[in-house]
């Protein structure tokens, strides 16, 4: 996994709805869902978000209904990392869970324009604007969630954990 992401910055909100990532009427053509990801905040995200672009929000990024997909397909459309004052609960279980990682960080949605170069060190959750040269020092990712991150998702922790147990109890024979 990469530790420190370098891309280009994108700006939402507040209050960014799981319906507004991925709407619903779209939900059966994961194909047909990109191409209207949050457009109704920003007609141009679906059409030129590129790998490794950074989104940057204002607080309770993906708020909403249970939308497991909201996570998937921003992670599937190259999003690197989404840094927000904090996040609606389902989906911040949801996006570690599949291993796309989130930082919370106050205040940050003052830093940023769209457009700007960002740096974000998932380790240490140090956040640089590379356009106009500030920083600020985030809410570290909580150490099992790093793991998950590390693994690449939850499940892959799980099956990583249990061949290591299994390792283990072979050699024990």
């Amino acid at each position: 996994m990469q530790k420190i992401l370098k891309g280009k910055v994108w700006t939402f909100g507040e209050n960014v709805d799981t319906d507004v990532i991925t709407p619903g009427k779209y939900l059966d053509n994961l194909g047909e869902c990109k191409k209207h990801v949050l457009e109704t905040l920003d007609p141009e995200f679906p059409e030129n978000v590129k790998e490794g672009d950074i989104i940057i929000a204002d607080k309770n990024f993906g708020c909403g209904s249970s939308r497991e997909t909201a996570p998937e397909i921003l992670q599937d459309m190259g999003v690197a990392v989404v840094v927000a004052p904090s996040f609606g609960r389902i989906f911040y279980r949801n996006s570690f869970s599949i291993g796309f990682p989130l930082i919370e960080c106050d205040n940050i949605i003052n830093l940023f324009d769209k457009g700007d170069e960002a740096e974000v060190n998932l380790e240490t959750a140090a956040i640089k604007n590379l356009t106009s040269g500030k920083s600020i020092q985030c809410k570290n990712i909580p150490d099992i969630l790093m793991d998950i991150l590390e693994n690449g998702g939850q499940l892959k922790l799980l099956k990583a954990e249990l061949k290591a147990r299994n390792k283990a109890e072979k050699k024990k024979k």
